[in-house]
């Protein structure tokens, strides 16, 4: 791992010590999960669910924080086997889909999700002309039921056609009173009103968290890495942790740690563990 400043490395040293009293919060798709083409096949890195448990003995509790829907991280996460295994160790998962508006844990085994928005429907019906008007009417579109996303990462050109799309989707999701999410050659349009930075603040008060980390890799993280900086403000020990690629670098300049990919985000947490366990 990478720590851009020296205060980098004094934030991780004293997240080691706050461990037990620290929630882990993580993204999904290219932090716990490999980017793939087919959204649907982005299933978890195989060694995070034993990464996960070893974390889970050192630390208050986990959280996976998520765009994507909570029934599609659980499926491809594995993450209701981890959840058992967790709970057999006192622990309890946390899973937030569709940037908090859905709500899963361990403990209550079932998903809490409000109603679609309104407008997302005229929305959906609108989204084929605006697609065409980009040149980008191949692109993928997800119905995630509270959201839809836009992916162009099968495309020809991918970044030209996210960049075309970009002002004709934010003018219709203005439209429809619904706001626009960017990421990784994605575009997701969702109703306004909760982003990741709301669950963290909402993890930290309902744990009397100590500490907390936010380990994400684009745009829609920079939400939670700015709530976790109020954290610190606040008196928490705190790590920000980019899991970088070779697409996005807008979290690097927020970053306390920059690691490349799953790979180094599953590291981290491994020495973390390890740290924390030596210091019982």
């Amino acid at each position: 791992m990478r720590f851009p400043t020296d205060e980098g490395r004094q934030r991780y040293d004293a997240l080691v010590r706050a461990a037990p009293r620290t929630v882990v919060g993580l993204d999904f798709d290219g932090t716990l999960a490999p980017i793939v083409d087919d959204p649907a096949q982005a299933h978890i890195h195989p060694d995070a669910a034993g990464v996960l448990l070893e974390l889970a003995r050192e630390v208050a509790a986990i959280a996976v924080i998520t765009g994507r829907p909570a029934r599609q991280a659980l499926d491809l996460g594995g993450l209701e086997e981890v959840g058992d295994e967790l709970a057999a160790e006192g622990k309890e998962l946390f899973v937030f889909g569709q940037y908090g508006n859905e709500r899963w844990s361990s403990q209550h085994r079932r998903i809490a999700a409000p109603r679609p928005p309104r407008g997302l429907a005229t929305f959906e019906r609108d989204l084929p002309r605006a697609l065409r008007s980009a040149d980008a009417a191949d692109a993928y579109v997800e119905d995630k039921g509270l959201a839809v996303a836009v992916h162009t990462r099968r495309l020809a050109d991918p970044d030209g056609a996210f960049h075309r799309l970009l002002p004709p989707l934010q003018a219709l999701a203005q439209r429809h009173g619904l706001v626009l999410e960017p990421g990784r050659a994605v575009i997701e349009v969702r109703s306004p009103g909760s982003h990741k930075g709301m669950v963290v603040d909402r993890l930290a008060a309902v744990t009397d968290a100590e500490g907390f980390l936010f380990a994400g890799d684009d745009l829609g993280d920079v939400e939670a890495f700015e709530a976790v900086e109020a954290l610190r403000q606040e008196g928490l020990a705190t790590l920000r942790v980019c899991s970088a690629s070779s697409e996005e670098s807008a979290l690097i300049a927020l970053s306390d740690v920059v690691v490349r990919g799953p790979d180094g985000v599953l590291e981290l947490l491994r020495e973390l563990a390890r740290d924390a366990r030596a210091l019982r």
